[in-house]
């Protein structure tokens, strides 16, 4: 019988393609992650990085992790000021820019300053972070290259800074790195970017290890299925403001209360310490111990330090010594938590690097929580 298309309900074959795409979008939204190694550590480089490819062919570049910004930048070659790389490692654009009408450029301008006045104009940008550094370039797209762990290997156009003028204003010399790779929750994140593609759930987390080193992932495939402590991120009532913040958080000090309450706290990967604000800084001084002449006195004087979430039950974020102390290659013992208003941070906090370290901390922004997990962050089976 020669049955042919009435024109009510959809060819079978048509139907059967859209039931196979619709099972490819899922097995690759729902069933995939994106692993990257880590290397660096807290002490002596002061940061940690990944590697990541761009263009075609693909090159490779060193980018400080932070989750306390949303864009990616690398050092451009525009010509460059402020840039640490030789101009041969710099990335090059290609008539690739980003213009203003692009979704993405209202989402990293500033409100309520209009982007440009003329939409086919190039998409510029300024970030400035917490230790007064900056960048300051054009969104560009580009293909960057990414294996899933399911085996599938992603070519996405994705948009991200290319940095013409950088500034550093810290006491240390800027990092070797080409760039930052922004963890942030904001639409321009690349980690957004490929949510929005369905290649990957709205997941971040990483492992970084006390002994240097660690792993950073895109999507939830990595989340352990039990023994993460979660809290809620807190909903900010400014779209640009869009950092890893969560508490109200106590503080306890070897296993006792303290006059230190209802902290909001930032989990920023970008900043290598932990700051609190001054009163809660002098509370933690005034706990320590008296002066140490050994090693020996500093762990069997230091104590361990514990934020108490009180919004979430049993969430308890464990800061055992050596992740908030710092011992030099000549001996010395520092603290690694540092008064945050002496350098401008006002009565911001911020769970730094150090105080991550040994620890699985995931940022599920679908969910719109933080969690985290003691963990082997030495692990490399996971690339």
């Amino acid at each position: 019988m020669d049955v042919k298309n009435s024109g009510r309900g959809i060819p079978f074959m048509t139907f059967y393609l859209f039931l196979l795409l619709l099972s490819a979008i899922s097995v690759l939204s729902h069933a995939s992650s994106i692993a990257f190694q880590i290397k660096g550590n807290v002490y002596p480089l002061g940061y940690y990085s990944v590697n990541l490819a761009i263009g075609n062919p693909p090159k490779a570049y060193e980018l400080d992790i932070d989750t306390g910004s949303d864009l990616t930048w690398v050092q451009c070659d525009a010509p460059c000021k402020g840039c640490t790389l030789p101009r041969d490692r710099q990335y090059k654009p290609h008539g690739n820019l980003v213009k203003c009408v692009d979704p993405l450029c209202a989402a990293i301008q500033s409100a309520p300053n209009p982007p440009c006045v003329n939409p086919n104009e190039q998409c510029d940008y300024e970030v400035e972070y917490a230790d007064q550094g900056s960048s300051l370039g054009v969104l560009v797209r580009d293909i960057i290259p990414l294996k899933l762990t399911n085996g599938t290997l992603t070519h996405s156009m994705l948009a991200f800074g290319c940095g013409y003028d950088q500034t550093h204003v810290g006491h240390n010399p800027p990092p070797s790195a080409a760039g930052v790779l922004g963890l942030g929750n904001g639409r321009a994140s690349i980690l957004s970017q490929l949510n929005s593609k369905g290649l990957i759930r709205n997941v971040v987390g990483h492992c970084l290890s006390g002994t240097g080193g660690g792993f950073l992932f895109f999507g939830d495939q990595l989340i352990p299925q039990s023994g993460v402590v979660w809290t809620p991120i807190l909903q900010s009532s400014s779209s640009l403001l869009k950092h890893y913040k969560t508490g109200p958080a106590d503080m306890f000090f070897n296993g006792k209360a303290t006059s230190v309450k209802g902290l909001e706290l930032t989990f920023d990967s970008g900043s290598s310490y932990t700051y609190f604000n001054s009163l809660a800084h002098k509370a933690l001084v005034d706990l320590g111990p008296k002066p140490f002449k050994s090693l020996h006195d500093v762990t069997s004087n230091f104590k361990p330090l514990v934020l108490s979430f009180t919004k979430s039950k049993n969430s308890l974020f464990q800061v055992p010594p050596e992740a908030y102390l710092i011992v030099t290659k000549h001996g010395n013992v520092c603290l690694g938590i540092l008064d945050g208003t002496e350098i401008g941070l006002g009565n911001t906090n911020i769970i730094g690097d150090i105080s991550l370290q040994d620890k699985l901390v995931i940022y599920d922004n679908e969910k719109q929580r933080i969690g985290w997990a003691s963990a082997n962050c030495d692990r490399s089976s996971l690339m």
